[in-house]
């Protein structure tokens, strides 16, 4: 069975976001991809008080700058298709609200007939929950689990109560209800994160970091699925982050996911060896603008096709 694959939505300032969300949004689910993505920063310090990922001296990319609202982002989209599911890849869950973000995926979700999948993080990024001011950066695992909770409340039958730390839900009816259940994916970057997606989501969401690391990941999973006893199957999307460039790179420059279509190609090929259910193809932060992210697309589906991924 071939693997899925997906397509990021374009999110960044070299966009017209209501022009070229729509457009590309369509053109992606007529060229075949299933799933249309947004990822979430919402803000760029300057100068930078952390480096990126929360590495020292680590700078953050130029896109960060400016990138589109997700959610907006998304709604464009699932106006402008039929069969795409739209994902979040991922959502920094602790800096929203739990009860307004449960609420605004089951809208969209009820709008779009059920094709919202939820994909949350904690994020990494200090200035960003100083910004929200939801939480400390310091209680982030906690507001995550917190989250899920209300989402499981406020998506369930009705009367909705709910009583945790940030959020007191009254018995109360809370609609519209999602189209279907929606389905949660987390990352899992520890021991704990790993638990959590095991006991409490449906699915993982990495990051391609290369075949054989992303085999050695997949096996944990697994393991740690059937040491905690999960009887359902864990559903897997993998996040490919491009960085295309017309020419080869070669040597030393060469990494996963970066170079030309051919590459890229021969990539999705690999990874998608691993056995893992969906790939995500980012393209949208190499491409220039929208015209040249759909020709990008369309090359990339052709070439991982006729590969056989």
């Amino acid at each position: 069975m071939a693997t899925r694959l997906g397509l990021s939505l374009p999110q960044g300032r070299q966009y017209a976001i209501g022009r070229d969300v729509p457009a590309v949004a369509q053109a992606a689910e007529d060229i075949g991809y299933e799933s249309l993505w947004v990822y979430e920063r919402i803000l760029f310090p300057e100068p930078a008080t952390q480096g990126l990922y929360g590495i020292p001296g680590r700078p953050w990319p130029d896109s960060y700058r400016s990138v589109a609202d997700p959610l907006v982002t998304l709604t464009l989209a699932a106006a402008a298709t039929e069969r795409a599911r739209l994902g979040t890849s991922v959502l920094v869950a602790p800096l929203h609200v739990p009860f307004q973000l449960a609420r605004t995926l089951a809208s969209l979700d009820a709008a779009s007939g059920g094709r919202v999948v939820a994909g949350f993080g904690t994020g990494w990024s200090h200035d960003e929950y100083a910004a929200a001011s939801v939480a400390p950066y310091e209680r982030r695992g906690k507001v995550l689990d917190e989250l899920i909770d209300v989402c499981h409340a406020v998506w369930g039958p009705d009367p909705v109560a709910y009583e945790g730390e940030l959020t007191t839900i009254a018995p109360s009816v809370v609609g519209p209800k999602p189209a279907r259940p929606i389905p949660v994916l987390l990352p899992a970057n520890s021991p704990r994160s790993l638990r959590r997606l095991v006991d409490r989501a449906d699915g993982w969401m990495p990051v391609a970091m290369g075949a054989e690391a992303l085999a050695e990941q997949w096996a944990k999973v697994r393991e740690t699925a059937a040491e905690r006893g999960r009887e359902r199957p864990v559903q897997t999307v993998l996040r490919a982050n491009t960085r295309y460039t017309a020419k080869a790179y070669t040597g030393a420059d060469r990494a996963p996911f970066r170079g030309n279509v051919e590459q890229i190609v021969e990539d999705l090929a690999a990874h998608a060896a691993v056995g893992l259910d969906e790939i995500l193809v980012d393209l949208a932060g190499s491409a220039r603008d929208a015209q040249e992210l759909k020709g990008l697309a369309a090359q990339v589906y052709e070439g991982a096709r006729a590969a056989g991924v």
